[in-house]
Protein backbone atom coordinates (compact mmCIF):
# COMPACT_ATOMS: atom_id res chain seq x y z
CA UNK A 1 0.00 0.00 0.00
CA UNK A 2 1.44 3.15 -0.56
CA UNK A 3 2.42 5.29 2.34
CA UNK A 4 -0.01 8.32 2.88
CA UNK A 5 3.44 10.33 3.80
CA UNK A 6 6.71 9.19 2.94
CA UNK A 7 9.86 11.83 4.32
CA UNK A 8 12.88 10.29 3.44
CA UNK A 9 16.51 11.69 5.12
CA UNK A 10 14.78 15.46 4.75
CA UNK A 11 17.75 18.01 5.30
CA UNK A 12 16.99 21.73 5.33
CA UNK A 13 19.69 24.33 6.61
CA UNK A 14 19.38 28.01 7.24
CA UNK A 15 22.90 29.87 7.43
CA UNK A 16 24.49 27.45 10.66
CA UNK A 17 21.21 26.11 11.43
CA UNK A 18 19.86 23.01 11.02
CA UNK A 19 16.39 23.28 10.84
CA UNK A 20 15.81 19.18 9.59
CA UNK A 21 18.55 16.96 10.32
CA UNK A 22 18.09 13.81 8.25
CA UNK A 23 14.43 13.54 9.26
CA UNK A 24 12.91 9.85 8.21
CA UNK A 25 9.27 8.59 8.50
CA UNK A 26 6.05 6.73 7.09
CA UNK A 27 2.11 8.10 7.84
CA UNK A 28 0.05 5.09 6.86
CA UNK A 29 -3.60 6.22 4.49
CA UNK A 30 -6.08 6.14 7.84
CA UNK A 31 -3.68 6.76 10.41
CA UNK A 32 -4.05 9.59 12.91
CA UNK A 33 0.04 10.67 13.80
CA UNK A 34 1.48 12.91 15.82
CA UNK A 35 4.60 15.12 15.35
CA UNK A 36 5.49 16.82 18.49
CA UNK A 37 8.01 18.90 20.05
CA UNK A 38 9.21 21.95 21.50
CA UNK A 39 9.08 25.56 19.59
CA UNK A 40 12.50 25.41 17.10
CA UNK A 41 11.79 21.59 16.91
CA UNK A 42 11.15 22.00 12.85
CA UNK A 43 7.48 20.56 13.10
CA UNK A 44 6.14 23.56 11.30
CA UNK A 45 9.79 23.72 8.85
CA UNK A 46 8.69 19.89 7.96
CA UNK A 47 5.01 20.88 7.05
CA UNK A 48 5.95 23.77 5.00
CA UNK A 49 8.20 21.46 2.96
CA UNK A 50 5.47 18.63 2.25
CA UNK A 51 3.22 21.65 1.12
CA UNK A 52 5.61 23.28 -1.24
CA UNK A 53 6.16 26.20 0.76
CA UNK A 54 10.00 24.72 1.59
CA UNK A 55 11.94 23.48 -0.89
CA UNK A 56 14.17 20.58 1.06
CA UNK A 57 17.74 20.91 0.54
CA UNK A 58 18.35 17.50 0.25
CA UNK A 59 15.84 14.46 0.85
CA UNK A 60 12.66 13.22 -0.58
CA UNK A 61 9.00 14.09 0.44
CA UNK A 62 6.07 12.21 -1.31
CA UNK A 63 2.57 12.70 -0.38
CA UNK A 64 0.02 9.42 -1.76
CA UNK A 65 3.29 8.76 -3.12
CA UNK A 66 3.47 11.75 -5.11
CA UNK A 67 7.09 13.42 -5.43
CA UNK A 68 6.38 17.53 -3.73
CA UNK A 69 8.51 18.52 -6.32
CA UNK A 70 8.24 16.67 -9.85
CA UNK A 71 4.89 16.14 -9.26
CA UNK A 72 3.72 19.07 -6.96
CA UNK A 73 0.55 19.08 -8.80
CA UNK A 74 -1.50 15.99 -7.28
CA UNK A 75 1.36 16.05 -4.40
CA UNK A 76 -0.65 19.15 -3.17
CA UNK A 77 -4.11 18.60 -4.47
CA UNK A 78 -3.81 15.10 -2.06
CA UNK A 79 -2.57 17.45 0.60
CA UNK A 80 -4.64 19.78 3.04
CA UNK A 81 -3.35 21.89 5.51
CA UNK A 82 -4.47 23.84 8.11
CA UNK A 83 -1.52 26.34 9.37
CA UNK A 84 -0.74 27.86 12.67
CA UNK A 85 -0.82 31.32 11.92
CA UNK A 86 -3.96 32.94 11.27
CA UNK A 87 -3.95 34.18 7.27
CA UNK A 88 -6.99 35.62 5.29
CA UNK A 89 -8.01 37.70 2.22
CA UNK A 90 -9.84 40.51 3.81
CA UNK A 91 -11.94 41.47 0.40
CA UNK A 92 -14.02 37.97 0.37
CA UNK A 93 -16.83 36.44 2.45
CA UNK A 94 -16.34 33.65 4.41
CA UNK A 95 -18.49 31.33 1.00
CA UNK A 96 -16.38 33.33 -1.43
CA UNK A 97 -12.94 32.75 0.14
CA UNK A 98 -13.94 28.46 0.08
CA UNK A 99 -15.43 29.15 -3.61
CA UNK A 100 -12.03 30.71 -4.41
CA UNK A 101 -10.16 27.86 -2.53
CA UNK A 102 -12.15 25.30 -4.45
CA UNK A 103 -11.19 27.22 -7.79
CA UNK A 104 -7.94 26.78 -6.98
CA UNK A 105 -8.14 23.09 -7.60
CA UNK A 106 -10.24 23.07 -10.52
CA UNK A 107 -13.70 22.31 -8.67
CA UNK A 108 -16.29 24.04 -10.05
CA UNK A 109 -19.50 21.97 -8.43
CA UNK A 110 -18.12 22.26 -5.18
CA UNK A 111 -21.56 23.69 -3.28
CA UNK A 112 -22.43 20.65 -1.43
CA UNK A 113 -19.39 19.93 -0.08
CA UNK A 114 -19.11 23.76 0.93
CA UNK A 115 -22.13 23.85 2.58
CA UNK A 116 -21.28 20.55 4.83
CA UNK A 117 -18.22 21.93 5.61
CA UNK A 118 -20.21 25.06 7.15
CA UNK A 119 -22.43 23.36 8.54
CA UNK A 120 -20.17 20.78 10.41
CA UNK A 121 -17.74 23.92 11.46
CA UNK A 122 -20.81 25.70 12.68
CA UNK A 123 -19.75 28.25 10.29
CA UNK A 124 -23.32 28.45 8.42
CA UNK A 125 -24.46 31.89 10.25
CA UNK A 126 -21.19 33.80 8.99
CA UNK A 127 -21.49 32.34 5.42
CA UNK A 128 -21.90 36.11 3.84
CA UNK A 129 -19.75 37.73 6.53
CA UNK A 130 -16.47 39.22 5.47
CA UNK A 131 -13.96 37.85 6.77
CA UNK A 132 -12.23 41.06 8.50
CA UNK A 133 -15.12 40.92 11.17
CA UNK A 134 -14.86 36.99 12.48
CA UNK A 135 -13.31 36.40 15.98
CA UNK A 136 -9.92 34.65 15.99
CA UNK A 137 -11.98 31.70 16.49
CA UNK A 138 -14.19 31.93 13.65
CA UNK A 139 -11.29 32.44 11.15
CA UNK A 140 -9.51 29.40 12.64
CA UNK A 141 -12.66 27.69 11.81
CA UNK A 142 -12.65 29.01 8.04
CA UNK A 143 -8.77 28.02 7.95
CA UNK A 144 -9.93 24.27 8.35
CA UNK A 145 -12.79 24.77 5.86
CA UNK A 146 -10.33 25.60 3.47
CA UNK A 147 -8.07 22.91 3.93
CA UNK A 148 -10.60 20.11 3.55
CA UNK A 149 -12.22 22.27 0.41
CA UNK A 150 -10.63 19.65 -2.05
CA UNK A 151 -11.19 16.72 0.29
CA UNK A 152 -7.82 15.83 0.51
CA UNK A 153 -6.96 11.89 1.59
CA UNK A 154 -3.91 13.33 3.91
CA UNK A 155 -4.65 16.30 6.55
CA UNK A 156 -2.38 18.32 8.46
CA UNK A 157 -3.17 20.17 11.52
CA UNK A 158 -0.87 22.74 12.69
CA UNK A 159 -1.38 23.73 16.43
CA UNK A 160 -5.36 23.60 15.29
CA UNK A 161 -7.15 24.44 18.46
CA UNK A 162 -3.98 27.04 19.87
CA UNK A 163 -6.35 29.86 21.89
CA UNK A 164 -9.45 28.55 20.35
CA UNK A 165 -12.47 27.93 22.94
CA UNK A 166 -13.54 24.43 24.32
CA UNK A 167 -16.65 24.90 21.30
CA UNK A 168 -14.79 24.69 18.90
CA UNK A 169 -12.25 22.08 19.83
CA UNK A 170 -15.18 19.90 20.79
CA UNK A 171 -16.34 20.38 16.59
CA UNK A 172 -13.12 20.58 15.40
CA UNK A 173 -12.54 16.72 16.98
CA UNK A 174 -15.83 15.54 16.20
CA UNK A 175 -15.23 16.46 12.88
CA UNK A 176 -11.85 15.32 12.49
CA UNK A 177 -12.70 11.61 13.76
CA UNK A 178 -15.31 11.14 10.77
CA UNK A 179 -12.85 11.80 8.16
CA UNK A 180 -10.46 9.52 9.72
CA UNK A 181 -12.63 6.81 10.17
CA UNK A 182 -13.70 7.49 6.51
CA UNK A 183 -10.00 7.18 5.80
CA UNK A 184 -8.39 10.68 5.68
CA UNK A 185 -5.00 10.14 7.06
CA UNK A 186 -4.43 12.94 9.77
CA UNK A 187 -1.10 14.62 10.85
CA UNK A 188 -1.05 16.33 13.71
CA UNK A 189 1.08 19.08 15.70
CA UNK A 190 0.05 20.18 19.10
CA UNK A 191 1.27 21.59 22.60
CA UNK A 192 -1.85 20.08 24.06
CA UNK A 193 -0.56 16.64 25.05
CA UNK A 194 -3.25 15.50 26.18
CA UNK A 195 -5.04 15.46 22.58
CA UNK A 196 -2.32 13.59 20.86
CA UNK A 197 -2.54 11.06 23.19
CA UNK A 198 -6.11 10.49 23.27
CA UNK A 199 -6.49 10.91 19.19
CA UNK A 200 -2.91 9.57 17.43
CA UNK A 201 -2.43 5.94 17.55
CA UNK A 202 1.45 6.99 16.85
CA UNK A 203 3.63 9.69 17.64
CA UNK A 204 7.21 10.97 16.45
CA UNK A 205 8.86 13.76 18.33
CA UNK A 206 11.45 16.24 17.41
CA UNK A 207 14.23 18.47 18.91
CA UNK A 208 16.33 20.31 17.28
CA UNK A 209 15.61 19.25 13.74
CA UNK A 210 15.80 15.41 14.28
CA UNK A 211 13.69 12.38 15.54
CA UNK A 212 14.07 11.38 18.39
CA UNK A 213 11.64 9.43 19.34
CA UNK A 214 9.20 7.34 17.36
CA UNK A 215 6.49 4.66 17.99
CA UNK A 216 3.32 3.85 18.92
CA UNK A 217 1.33 5.99 21.36
CA UNK A 218 0.97 2.74 23.72
CA UNK A 219 4.58 1.42 23.39
CA UNK A 220 6.09 4.91 24.24
CA UNK A 221 3.54 5.61 27.38
CA UNK A 222 4.44 2.02 28.53
CA UNK A 223 8.26 2.67 28.39
CA UNK A 224 8.09 6.53 29.48
CA UNK A 225 6.20 6.68 31.48
CA UNK A 226 4.07 4.60 34.83
CA UNK A 227 0.62 4.05 36.38
CA UNK A 228 1.13 5.26 40.30
CA UNK A 229 -0.98 5.81 42.95
CA UNK A 230 -1.05 9.25 44.24
CA UNK A 231 -1.93 9.82 47.99
CA UNK A 232 -2.16 12.68 50.27
CA UNK A 233 -1.45 11.72 54.15
CA UNK A 234 -3.56 13.93 56.55
CA UNK A 235 -1.17 14.44 59.49
CA UNK A 236 1.17 11.34 59.19
CA UNK A 237 4.20 10.09 57.03
CA UNK A 238 4.72 7.79 54.14
CA UNK A 239 4.94 4.37 55.82
CA UNK A 240 8.47 2.86 55.37
CA UNK A 241 7.44 -0.31 53.76
CA UNK A 242 6.16 1.66 50.94
CA UNK A 243 8.54 4.03 50.83
CA UNK A 244 10.63 2.33 48.46
CA UNK A 245 10.46 3.88 44.15
CA UNK A 246 8.08 6.23 45.97
CA UNK A 247 8.66 10.10 44.68
CA UNK A 248 6.62 13.55 46.66
CA UNK A 249 4.77 15.41 44.03
CA UNK A 250 4.81 19.22 44.63
CA UNK A 251 1.26 19.17 45.46
CA UNK A 252 2.11 17.28 48.42
CA UNK A 253 1.58 13.97 47.07
CA UNK A 254 3.20 10.73 47.42
CA UNK A 255 3.48 9.08 44.12
CA UNK A 256 3.68 4.55 44.84
CA UNK A 257 4.35 3.34 41.39
CA UNK A 258 2.13 0.50 40.76
CA UNK A 259 1.68 -1.75 37.90
CA UNK A 260 -1.90 -3.16 38.07
CA UNK A 261 -4.99 -4.15 40.27
CA UNK A 262 -3.17 -6.20 42.22
CA UNK A 263 -0.29 -3.74 43.27
CA UNK A 264 -2.85 -1.17 44.43
CA UNK A 265 -4.63 -3.44 46.89
CA UNK A 266 -1.11 -4.62 47.89
CA UNK A 267 -0.52 -0.43 48.74
CA UNK A 268 -4.02 -0.07 50.96
CA UNK A 269 -3.36 -3.01 52.64
CA UNK A 270 -0.06 -1.29 53.69
CA UNK A 271 -1.53 1.33 54.87
CA UNK A 272 -4.20 0.45 56.42
CA UNK A 273 -1.82 -2.25 58.42
CA UNK A 274 0.59 1.33 59.51
CA UNK A 275 -2.43 3.41 60.43
CA UNK A 276 -2.38 5.73 58.16
CA UNK A 277 -4.96 8.22 57.42
CA UNK A 278 -5.79 9.29 54.23
CA UNK A 279 -6.55 12.45 52.64
CA UNK A 280 -7.07 11.69 49.32
CA UNK A 281 -6.52 9.03 47.29
CA UNK A 282 -6.52 8.37 43.11
CA UNK A 283 -4.92 6.03 40.13
CA UNK A 284 -3.16 8.20 38.04
CA UNK A 285 -2.87 6.48 34.48
CA UNK A 286 0.57 7.08 32.33
CA UNK A 287 0.44 10.81 30.82
CA UNK A 288 2.49 11.43 27.40
CA UNK A 289 3.45 15.33 29.10
CA UNK A 290 5.39 12.71 31.63
CA UNK A 291 6.71 11.24 28.13
CA UNK A 292 7.70 14.24 26.52
CA UNK A 293 9.54 15.75 29.28
CA UNK A 294 11.80 12.92 29.97
CA UNK A 295 12.71 12.08 26.10
CA UNK A 296 12.91 15.81 25.74
CA UNK A 297 15.76 15.81 28.63
CA UNK A 298 17.59 12.95 27.10
CA UNK A 299 17.52 13.57 24.03
CA UNK A 300 20.72 15.06 23.67
CA UNK A 301 22.29 11.82 25.42
CA UNK A 302 20.50 8.89 23.80
CA UNK A 303 20.53 7.86 19.91
CA UNK A 304 16.86 7.97 18.79
CA UNK A 305 13.75 5.59 19.65
CA UNK A 306 13.22 3.33 16.58
CA UNK A 307 9.82 3.17 14.79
Amino acid sequence: MTPAVEVRDVRKRYGKLDALDGISLTVEPGEFFALLGPNGAGKTTLISALGGLVRADSGELRVMGHDVIRDYREARRSLGIVPQEIVFDPFFSVRETLELQSGYFGLRDNGKWIDELLERLALGPKAGANMRSLSGGMKRRVLVAQALVHRPPVIVLDEPTAGVDVELRQTLWAFVRELNAAGHAIILTTHYLEEAQELCSRIAMMKAGRIVALDETARLLAAFSERVLRVKFAGCELPAALAAGASLAADGAWRLPVEGAAQVESALARLREAGARIEHLEVAEPELEEVFVKIMANAGEAAPVPA
